[in-house]
């Protein structure tokens, strides 16, 4: 049987409970799996250091190396 999925990034609220709707017909059987992120220890080493050389990725950068 082929699965259809649904993602929705949603924060629980008091005594964690979640709501929302999917675009099905009333009465269609569903599965839910709830997923936390969890997280990851070198996630903050790779944003920095994808993001700290975006200050090299400029027209000025890049017509001084090209005419050295």
């Amino acid at each position: 049987m082929p699965l259809k999925a649904f993602q929705y990034d949603l924060t629980t609220g008091p005594n964690g409970a979640v709501q929302f709707s999917v675009p099905l017909p009333a009465g269609t059987a569903v599965q839910v799996v709830v997923l936390t992120p969890e997280h990851d220890e070198f996630d903050e080493l790779v944003h920095a250091a994808v993001s700290s050389t975006d200050f090299w990725d400029n027209p000025f950068d890049d017509e001084d190396w090209n005419n050295a």
